[in-house]
C-alpha cells in the first residue's frame, strides 16, 4: 500500500457496547474516514439508499461476485446474502480514505486472512451490569430475551484477544478520543497520537484491565 492510500480497519463489538454510536461520531468528526457499504440481495426498505445503506443487487449478481472471488467475506442471513466487496473497498482506500468494516469476529477472521494489513479494534462495555442495562433498553423485553442477548454478547466478547486494539466504552467521550487516537496514529501526521494508541493495544489493555476482562468473558 502506498502512502496516499487509506487504511482498512475492522471494528467489532458485542451488541450493547456502543460501537455504532462511536463509529457515527468518529465519521462526523473525521472527514478522512468512511464506513464500508456491504452488498446485499435483500429488498431495499423505505428510506434506504443504494450505495449509502447497502449496494442492493440481484441474487444472480451476488453469486457472480462470489464466483469471481470478489467478496472478502459473505454470509446468508434469513435467506438474504450479505458481503464485503474487495474491489469496492479497494476503490475507497485508493482514494485516500480510511475505511471501517463493522463486522463480527467470524467476518473479521475471513478479512484478516485476505487482507492481513488491516488494523483491528474491539470495543467492550465497562461491566456486565452496564451491558445488561444497555441490552435491556427500554425495559420492555422479557428476562428470557435479555438472557439470550447477554449469552450472545459474551460469546462475541470471548474473541477480543484476536484484535490489535481494545477500547472500553465506559465514558463515551473518552472512548471516542481513544478511537480517534488509533486512526490518527496510523497516519503520516499522527505522531502526537502514537503514545495514546500504544496504550490501547491488546497486551497493554490486558495488563490494565485484567479483572474486567475476566469478568466479561468468564
Amino acid at each position: 500500500m502506498n502512502h496516499s492510500s487509506g487504511t482498512l480497519y475492522i471494528v467489532s463489538a458485542p451488541s450493547g457496547a456502543g460501537k455504532t454510536s462511536l463509529v457515527t461520531a468518529l465519521i462526523k468528526d473525521d472527514p478522512r474516514v468512511r464506513v464500508s457499504v456491504s452488498h446485499t440481495t435483500r429488498t431495499k426498505r423505505p428510506g434506504e439508499e443504494h450505495g449509502v445503506n447497502y449496494h442492493f443487487v440481484a441474487h444472480e449478481e451476488f453469486h457472480s461476485l462470489i464466483a469471481q472471488g470478489d467478496f472478502l467475506e459473505h454470509a446468508e442471513v434469513f435467506g438474504n446474502f450479505y458481503g464485503t466487496s474487495r474491489s469496492a473497498l479497494q476503490e475507497t482506500l485508493d482514494q485516500g480514505f480510511d475505511l471501517i468494516l463493522e463486522i463480527d469476529w467470524q467476518g473479521a477472521q475471513q478479512v484478516r486472512e485476505l487482507m492481513p494489513e488491516a488494523r483491528s479494534i474491539f470495543i467492550l462495555p465497562p461491566s456486565l451490569e452496564a451491558l445488561r442495562h444497555r441490552l435491556d433498553g427500554r425495559g420492555q423485553d422479557s428476562e428470557e430475551i435479555i438472557a439470550g442477548r447477554m449469552k450472545e454478547a459474551v460469546s462475541e466478547m470471548r474473541h477480543y484477544a484476536e484484535y490489535e486494539y481494545l477500547i472500553i466504552n465506559n465514558q463515551f467521550d473518552v472512548a471516542l478520543d481513544d478511537l480517534k487516537a488509533v486512526f490518527r496514529s496510523n497516519r503520516e501526521d499522527g505522531a502526537d497520537a502514537l503514545a495514546h494508541a500504544e496504550g490501547l493495544k491488546l497486551e497493554k489493555q490486558k495488563q490494565a484491565h485484567g479483572e474486567l476482562l475476566k469478568q466479561l468473558v468468564g
